[in-house]
């Protein structure tokens, strides 16, 4: 493969992570120190904890999808090197969404409180997104498993 197909792809996974860095430095920490906010204090710390925490494997998938990427690149697309990316892939959307349910009752408190509905949804969708692409990973691993075991049985017989 050329090298630079994949060029798209890797400035989009630049793109997608330099807005939640900005999010995570200036954002966040404006909103912790609003006054405003101060009767919900107690519910804002652990949305933000979990939002923080949800970074670090954010950023890992990022990491292991550009990765990924490369291996395209090399022409090392299926191999066990890319199995690997998948599987850590899956693992990090699985644990954004175990932390966003952890943080949905929060969640669901300062919208009730707020009468903010919006805040709801947009919870759930990131549930669910990550849910759909842990499971979308798992079946890319899936298929690239077979696909290593057909090529290393067509190796063999030629």
């Amino acid at each position: 493969m050329k090298k630079g197909t994949t060029l798209l792809l890797k400035i989009a996974v630049f793109l997608i992570g330099t807005p939640i860095l900005a999010l995570c430095i200036y954002g966040l920490l404006l909103l912790v120190g609003n006054p405003v906010n101060s009767n919900y204090v107690h519910i804002l710390y652990p949305i933000i904890i979990g939002l923080y925490v949800t970074v670090i494997p954010f950023y890992y998938a990022l990491y292991h999808a550009f990765n990924l990427l490369i291996y395209i690149d090399k022409n090392e697309a299926f191999s066990e090197l890319s199995v690997k990316a998948l599987t850590k892939i899956k693992y990090c959307a699985f644990t954004i969404s175990t932390v966003y349910v952890v943080i949905f009752p929060f969640i669901y408190t300062l919208a009730e409180k707020d009468d903010a509905t919006g805040v709801i949804l947009i919870g759930m969708v990131i549930i669910f997104t990550s849910i759909v692409i842990a499971f979308f990973a798992a079946v890319l691993q899936r298929l690239f498993i077979e696909a290593i075991d057909i090529k290393s049985e067509n190796d063999l017989t030629v």
